[in-house]
């Protein structure tokens, strides 16, 4: 078999330098030094074998890499991949649906689409899909990090369509290891800390065992909206073409309130005034904090939100390595985290809520304003508040994890095997930790008068504050709970004996049981708070199984093939409850849907042109199935719209124009599965090289391709306004409880949307030069994309994109992100500096009905307007010394430039944070961090 000295030496240097590289090489399983060549396991093949290249492009991020990189998380060093894009951040937690998550996604595609391992293994997802949360990985107990980025449904199931990461532990460590880093931006808070113990005892090789006991603590401080210029206010004024303009996003949930007035008009019918603010009418102006807006005061948010959460994880692993005999070895790895975020938005959006029309109250402040020709005609006089004395709605998300695989794994005769047993459970709370008011003594509290929501939080009473106080909820809300039972048996092995080499053989079957249950908390049920969303409680399991055959023939000296097949049955859903038409669950159990299944294959080849240069293709088919809760889950409340909107139905005669506000309104919001949903199906296909003519030169390149059809998604709230004749179907009602009417609603339903293609190349260049003094290693590495469009849904020709643009789906997939690498190692000193690049974009467009942009001054008159984006540039600096063998002493500065994030005018995407998108950039500034590690041997 031909095996490249120089391509062998390169892919050395490769990982050497910590480069985020396409060269093929990885090991999930340790090989053992003997006097024999060991076979090793490449990510992206089950087979065990002699060489490193293979026809798959793996990126590795080796222990070094992970230290230069300056990232303290697991989720931020996965998020720094130029080929990563569409995750969930931190910042989607801020009232973005983020649920305190933070995901891998690949190509864009979505999380869904990218498998997350430990150690070659499944862990379980967090909710009822296959999404893994990156929070509750410990960065510090990582040796390394291989990226497959190629379809691999054909090897490790449905979800690895985009492709997979590996996360591999440490392992066989002796003595005790400390390692404690502090970070500090250079303007006020948004400070974290990590500290970690390992420690490890035996050898493996000389005792026959090995035990690794890992400790990490990992702690951030909560960065508000109002520490940084950028994100301070949801009033920016900007200039553009000699033009200025202000844009201007609030809440009609005003403080002082809003109020309208509902009369009897002349056909009987109870109708609804235009709303108006009875501060600004008696003074003239809104109250400070709030601004005109269509006729109404609306209230700056923005003042009150954050820009990142706070949190904090303790994490456990341990680890055991014992050899049976010379051929067997036993081993368990033991991963435990808790991780809490708590996360805060603006204070309680009361909502339109009723006052008595003969209340003291509506008298000053009301019915003096009440149109002379509805005299006499009221009913009833109704408020819109916010209960700043409240302070910011403040959720905590909990999340314990387990995750346990125990196993044998050894050699008989010629065959590689292991099987292992795994057990992995997310346990997860929301938790109610302030800002929530119980409904009913919140509405005695403003009803009565205690307190007077026409005026400014200055002029509540003592008595009103304290009750206010008072009304708030501390406690449980929820708790999720998804918990993965399987085994997997695997092996492989060398079959034949061909002129070119031997031809290896891998088979491997798996079972998994996914248990999703989502409880409630009495107050919960009850819907007793004041704006938090009611869920649903579900029990919701299926079986997967599936096995594949993988074979890799050596068809001449420089030219191999590589072939596998997979079956796959992703058994039906079950759930332990049914559900009403309002989504309650009650007692009994139904089947969800049909089982599905599916052969998938891969074909792959790698071809030695010269002793320099490899080259490598390969094509396959992916296919995954819908989430149970996609499946399954009934209509649910899911919160208001991120954005403010017209009633579509104004002046239509569809019988929800009865119910049409006025003044533009946020909707309310549903979320409801589809039991209808078929399997999405996945073709993509690879072609590229690598050319490594010296220990000092590297270049690869791959062009990829990836086509879905039957995408699962959800429409997004823009399309459902946008074209309210086509989505007819997703508008509903809902009943406002403090008032009794009923108001607009949308549904965010899964559905299968048509076609999804993407395509792009990704490059990687490393170079080495040896100085007089030292080593200088450059690393050029990025992902250009040619295409990421998909059918709007509904139709199957209408193509949408996000590929440079702020899109439909309220996401933006950047036509370039790239890594500039350059790490100087000169004595007991290293030195690198990274340069992280994304390209520009365009930005949402805002259009003149909304009002989120105007000419001249906060109440000049809307206009049409769409920003360019440009591009995003942050340089991170490190120098480490090694003081002595057992010290290593680490300062870094990111964004040495203090770059802060470019003008964005979206009003959807991400949380609730304005003018910027907390998912593209980054929000702490200049930060300074001091890292110490020490060894005890």
């Amino acid at each position: 078999m031909f095996v490249s000295s120089k391509l062998s030496k390169a892919v050395s240097l490769a990982v050497a330098f910590g480069a985020v590289s396409g060269v093929t090489f990885s090991g999930s399983v340790q090989a053992k030094e003997t006097d024999s060549v060991e076979r090793i396991q490449v990510t992206g093949s089950s087979i065990k074998r002699t060489d490193f290249e293979g026809a798959l492009p793996v990126q590795t991020i080796d222990r070094a890499a992970i230290d230069r990189s300056g990232l303290a998380t697991a989720g931020d060093l996965i998020q720094s991949i130029p080929s990563m894009q569409g995750f969930t951040t931190d910042g989607d937690s801020v009232g973005g649906g983020g649920g305190g998550m933070k995901t891998a996604s690949l190509r864009g595609l979505g999380a869904e689409y990218t498998l997350v391992l430990i150690n070659g293994r499944r862990m379980a997802p967090r909710g009822s899909g296959s999404t893994i949360d990156l929070n509750s990985i410990p960065l510090a107990a990582i040796e390394r990090v291989e990226v497959l980025t190629d379809g691999a449904s054909a090897l490790y199931g449905s979800d690895a369509i985009a492709g997979v990461v590996n996360f591999i532990t440490k392992d066989d460590a002796q003595g005790v290891n400390l390692s404690a880093r502090y970070n500090k931006p250079q303007e006020k808070n948004g400070t974290s800390d990590n500290f970690s113990i390992t420690g490890g005892l035996g050898d493996f090789d000389a005792d026959g065992y090995n035990v690794l006991l890992s400790y990490s603590r990992d702690s951030q401080e909560q960065l508000k909206a109002t520490d940084r210029d950028f994100s301070k206010s949801g009033i920016i004024p900007f200039s553009l073409n000699n033009k200025n303009y202000y844009y201007v996003a609030g809440s009609p949930n005003a403080i002082p309130a809003n109020a309208r007035y509902v009369y009897t008009n002349a056909e009987g019918r109870s109708v609804n005034s235009a709303a108006f603010n009875p501060y600004e009418k008696q003074n003239g102006a809104c109250a400070p904090d709030n601004f005109e807006s269509s006729g109404l005061c609306q209230y700056d948010y923005t003042t009150t939100v954050e820009i990142l959460p706070e949190s904090k994880r303790d994490s456990l692993m341990l680890g055991t390595d014992i050899a049976i005999n010379n051929d067997t070895k036993f081993f368990a790895d033991v991963m435990y985290s808790d991780f809490s975020q708590t996360t805060r938005i603006a204070p309680n959006a009361t909502g339109f809520f009723t006052l008595g029309a003969d209340s003291a109250l509506a008298q000053q402040y009301v019915m003096p304003y009440v149109d002379p020709a509805h005299v006499g005609s009221v009913t009833s006089v109704q408020a819109q508040w916010r209960a700043l004395p409240l302070g910011g709605r403040a959720t905590e998300w909990n999340t314990k994890s387990t995750h346990i695989v125990s196993g044998i794994e050894g050699v008989i005769d010629t065959i590689d095997y292991s099987a292992a047993f795994t057990y992995s459970k997310n346990d997860t709370d929301e938790n109610i930790a302030g800002g929530y008011p119980v409904y009913d003594k919140f509405m005695d509290a403003v009803s009565s008068g205690l307190v007077n929501v026409f005026e400014t939080p200055d002029k509540i009473s003592a008595e009103g504050l304290k009750a206010l106080q008072n009304s708030q909820y501390f406690g449980n809300w929820s708790n999720d709970t998804t918990e993965v039972k399987g085994f997997d048996i695997k092996a492989s092995t060398p079959v034949y004996e061909l002129p070119a080499g031997d031809v290896y053989i891998g088979t491997g079957v798996e079972f998994r049981n996914t248990n999703y249950v989502s409880s409630l908390a009495d107050a919960n049920k009850q819907d007793l708070l004041l704006g938090a969303n009611i869920g649903s409680e579900y029990d919701l399991s299926r079986d997967n199984y599936g096995g594949f055959v993988e074979v890799i023939v050596p068809v001449l000296e420089q030219l191999e093939l590589t072939g596998a097949v997979r079956y796959d049955n992703i058994g039906e859903v079950t759930s332990d409850f049914v559900y009403d038409e309002n989504g309650i669950a009650g007692p009994g159990s139904y089947k969800v849907n049909d089982s599905m299944n599916d052969t998938t294959y891969k074909l792959a080849l790698r071809y030695n042109a010269t002793e320099d240069l490899l080259l490598r293709a390969s094509t396959g088919t992916g296919f995954k199935a819908p989430s149970m809760l996609d499946l399954g889950q009934p209509k649910v409340e899911f919160g208001v719209t991120s954005g403010a909107y017209a009633c579509p139905f104004a002046g239509t005669t569809d019988p929800l124009a009865e119910i049409c506000s006025v003044s533009p309104q946020q909707f309310e919001a549903f979320s409801q599965g589809n039991p209808g949903l078929k399997p999405e199906e996945s073709k993509q296909y690879t072609l590229g090289f690598v050319y490594a003519p010296d220990n000092n030169f590297s270049f690869s390149m791959d062009y990829w391709n990836i086509e879905l059809t039957n995408l699962v998604t959800s429409v997004t709230e823009s399309q459902i306004v946008e074209n309210p004749v086509r989505y007819r179907d997703l508008f509903t009602t809902k009943t406002n409880k403090a008032t009794g009417q009923e108001e607009l609603a949308i549904v965010f339903a899964s559905v299968n949307v048509g076609q999804s293609k993407n395509s792009g190349i990704d490059w990687d260049l490393t170079i080495g030069n040896d100085l007089s003094f030292g080593r200088l290693s450059t690393t050029l590495a990025g992902t250009y994309v040619l295409d990421s469009e998909y059918t709007r849904p509904g139709t199957t020709d209408d193509w949408i994109s996000s590929l440079g643009r702020f899109g439909d789906d309220n996401k933006v997939v950047f036509r370039t992100v790239a890594k500039f690498i350059n790490t100087l190692t000169h004595g007991d000193f290293a030195h690198s500096a990274t340069l992280n690049y994304r390209s520009g974009y365009q930005d949402q467009a805002q259009s003149a009905s909304t009002r989120y942009v105007r000419l001249d001054s906060v109440n000049g008159a809307g206009v049409d307007i769409q920003l360019s984006v440009p591009s995003y540039a942050t340089i991170n600096y490190q120098t480490k010394y090694q003081a002595m063998d057992a010290l290593g002493v680490t300062f870094g500065i990111n964004n040495l430039a203090d770059r802060a994030p470019p003008l964005s005018l979206r009003s959807g995407g991400a949380g609730h944070q304005v003018g910027f998108d907390p998912r593209y950039t980054d929000v702490y500034g200049r930060t300074f961090y001091l890292g110490l590690d020490y060894k005890f041997m």
